[in-house]
């Protein structure tokens, strides 16, 4: 039996029928679930994972059959495998990723593949400019993993690279572009609340409302 096999068999042995409807309802009825709650999922592959992550390899051809599954857990999986396997991944793993992003796509699953492409970042400045041309993308998806993929950064942000990119993305009605640019703004703050001060009163005329209200959320404390 193949991997993707032995996971699938897991998963539904350890389903919650009376959970499933609850997960799907939250994500707005986009996925099926087998109603595995986060901890007890991550319980279930800690092994798997800890394996493949030993052969210092990444099985793409898994990854695939994971996303083409219908329950969101597989989804969840693939990420939590890349992350695991951060050591493994290049720069030339990214269009790889990228289909992940635009496949099935939604801010539970698109938000980790961000820290994906934020962990090739930190030891691959190919990944900037390849960051900005994503930040120009019709597809909300790609621009939001562009606004995040430096969120875990800290005092390792790029505040340059930050502004270009949010300043491509600017102007949008998407609530998941305006609330993207809030939070990386919002995060940045705690590493430097006048860069993110002065930028927001620089654009105040351009962002959006939601954006500012996100971004601001921590500059009266920080700044008192």
């Amino acid at each position: 039996m193949d991997k993707y096999q032995v996971i699938k068999e897991l998963f539904a042995k350890h389903g919650d029928e009376n959970r499933a409807p609850a997960m799907a309802k939250y994500m707005r009825n986009q996925f099926m679930f087998y109603g595995i709650s986060a901890l007890d999922r991550k319980k279930l592959y800690k092994e798997f994972i800890k394996s493949e992550k030993s052969s210092k390899k990444v099985d793409w051809e898994f990854l695939n059959q994971c996303y083409q599954d219908d329950h969101r857990e597989f989804q969840y999986l693939v990420y939590d495998y890349l992350l695991a396997s951060k050591k493994f991944i290049k720069y030339e793993d990214i269009p790889k990723i990228r289909t992940f992003v635009i496949t099935k796509s939604w801010w539970d699953t698109v938000d980790f593949l961000a820290q994906v492409i934020g962990n090739i970042a930190i030891n691959d400045k190919r990944v900037d400019p390849l960051m900005i041309k994503w930040s120009k993308q019709e597809n909300i998806w790609i621009k939001r993993v562009a606004i995040l993929y430096q969120l875990r950064f800290k005092n390792y942000t790029n505040s340059i690279q930050l502004e270009k990119i949010i300043l491509n993305c600017v102007g949008s009605d998407e609530f998941f572009i305006n609330k993207a640019i809030g939070w990386a703004l919002r995060e940045y703050s705690k590493i430097d609340p006048n860069w993110v001060s002065n930028f927001l009163n620089q654009y105040q005329n351009t962002l959006d409302k939601l954006t500012i209200r996100e971004a601001g959320k921590y500059l009266k404390s920080q700044q008192s």
